[in-house]
Formats: structure tokens, sequence, C-alpha cells
């Protein structure tokens, strides 16, 4: 019983190694194929900008109070705030003129952008080959090199159908789409 299982499993196993042979096919062209693809890059770029810093405005507080307190000493009685107040206005304009504009600053602006650029990308390989004789074609997602390796399964031989005209007039029956066939 045992000696019989083993010759029908290795009979099966011989079976279905038969049925599938790996042969190799002679890699007659291969020649890629590209596709443009959009690629989004960051473009920057550094420039340097002058920036003319606001003054402090210590010059002319300074002047004001030092103004104030000239005019308040050179009036008197009721001119006294006319010349005070005359005092405080000259001396901020002449403060703020000794103060003088403070110099320049030059900085690095960066500014950035997204930059659309597009390569060119191998999508595949178009190979043309030869077994048996022929050539056939097929698209691959790398280069085969010199040979491919084919999975050849041996179908049995077609036998030509002839077809069978129905009567004129006679209703064709047609299965509704979907449905299985029926025994």
């Amino acid at each position: 019983m045992k000696l019989s299982q083993s010759i029908l499993t290795t009979t099966a196993l011989l079976f279905l190694s038969l049925g599938h042979a790996q042969e190799i096919g002679r890699v007659v062209s291969s020649t890629p194929m590209f596709q443009q693809v959009a690629v989004p890059r960051q473009v920057c770029s550094t420039q340097q900008v002058v920036q003319q810093p606001q003054k402090s405005g210590a010059g002319a507080i300074m002047g004001m109070i030092a103004g104030g307190a000239v005019g308040n000493a050179m009036g008197k009685g009721s001119g006294n705030a006319a010349t005070t107040a005359l005092g405080i206005f000259g001396g901020a304009m002449l403060g703020d003129k000794v103060e003088g504009n403070p110099t320049p600053e030059v900085r690095n602006v960066q500014t950035c952008s997204t930059q659309t650029f597009y390569e060119n990308r191998t999508t595949g390989y178009n190979v043309v080959y030869e077994f048996n004789g022929k050539q056939y074609t097929v698209i691959m997602p790398s280069d085969p090199g010199p040979t491919v390796r084919l999975q050849v399964t041996p179908m049995p031989p077609v036998s030509p159908v002839t077809p069978v005209a129905a009567p004129m007039g006679a209703p064709i029956a047609v299965p509704p789409p979907g449905s299985a066939p029926q025994s």
C-alpha cells in the first residue's frame, strides 16, 4: 500500500514537472522606455540689502532738556513759558542734528521659491527575444541582459471547430450576462 502511494506521488510530481519547462530565450534587442517626470525643487538665492537704521532719539531728548533749561533761564515774567517752549523745540532740532544719521547696515536676505524641473526616467525595457525560431516582444521592468528565462507550459493541440449555422428565422438562445453554463 505504501509502495503504491509512493509510486503514485512520484508519478504525479514527474507529470507536473513535465508540464512546466524552464527555457532560455536569446535577447535580440532591449530598448529602454523613458517618461518625462516633473520634479519640484526649492531654489534659494541670497542678496545683499542696504538698510538705513532708525535714529535712537537720544540726541533730540538731550537737546530738548538743554534747550528747555536755557530758554527758561532767559525768559522773565509772562514770556518765560514762550522762551522755554522755544528752547525745547530748538534744542530738540539741534540735538537731532548732532546725533546724525547712523551708518547704513548691509544684511543678507535669502529668498526661496519652488521651481519645477523635468527629468527623463526609465520606466521599463521593450525586449525582443528569440525562442524556437520565432521572435517575441515583451515589456520588462529591467534590462534582462543577453538572455531571458522563460516558463513554458505545453498546451494541447487545438482541433479546428466547424461553425454550425442556425436555420433562417430560428431564434438564437443567448444566455444573460453573468450566468453560468447549465448541464
